[in-house]
């Protein structure tokens, strides 16, 4: 199928032109699991699901190697269906849903990796932590609050917009926090940049980008 091919020469191209280093989370929401295993058949082992119910049923129909990323908006009540196997969940933006995460993890004897989301766009309709609540969270040691909870590092949504200096601006305040906070507690991971913006935030400092549309072409909502 043409489809699948374009899929993954996309996928082949674009890892290609990554730096050591950088990571590429297959973005597949709304897509169908058999191009999810086009994907996966090229090579990408790393896919993000936005809605709990659809990645529930991809997860049971797709290799048990893949590692899957929830990077959509989480409801605290839904923690419990994907912690048995999420690899990394994106964007935990409050400690209500940390607190959780943790009492999931705590019942399946597992610690659970995650980012902590952090409101960097003029919009606010975006989710996230601002910067002085991030900082508070790690000065005062909150971690140790929740033991089944690892934090490996930031992710972070630029403003909407076609201003690339405005994008650059929040990508560089971002990452500038995730590089003052990484040595006192061993963060790794900075998430930012997608289809749009992926290159720009990769030069700010991002190592994991969540690129959807430029791989699966644009999505196709469910009326």
């Amino acid at each position: 199928m043409e489809v699948k091919t374009d899929i993954q020469s996309a996928i082949v191209s674009i890892k290609s032109k990554l730096p050591e280093g950088v990571s590429l989370v297959a973005v597949s929401k709304t897509k169908p699991a058999e191009l999810i295993q086009a994907a996966y058949n090229a090579g990408q082992k790393e896919f993000g699901e936005n809605y709990v119910q659809e990645l529930l049923e991809k997860q049971a129909q797709l290799p048990e190697d893949i590692k899957w990323h929830f990077i959509g908006h989480l409801q605290s009540n839904k923690v419990k269906h994907i912690a048995p196997f999420v690899y990394l969940i994106h964007g935990v933006d409050s400690l209500s849903l940390l607190k959780e995460i943790n009492k999931q993890g705590q019942k399946l004897n597992k610690i659970i990796n995650c980012l902590l989301q952090v409101h960097i766009a003029e919009e606010e309709s975006k989710f996230g932590f601002d910067i002085d609540e991030i900082n508070t969270f790690f000065f005062s040691k909150s971690a140790i609050n929740y033991p089944f909870v690892k934090v490996v590092g930031l992710m972070g949504m630029a403003t909407n917009t076609d201003n690339l200096k405005q994008i650059e601006k929040e990508f560089k305040l971002l990452s500038q926090l995730f590089e003052a906070l990484k040595p006192a507690n061993n963060l790794t991971v900075l998430s930012m940049g997608m289809s749009s913006d992926y290159q720009l935030a990769i030069n700010c400092g991002s190592n994991l980008i969540r690129i959807g549309s430029a791989i699966f072409g644009n999505r196709v909502y469910q009326k």
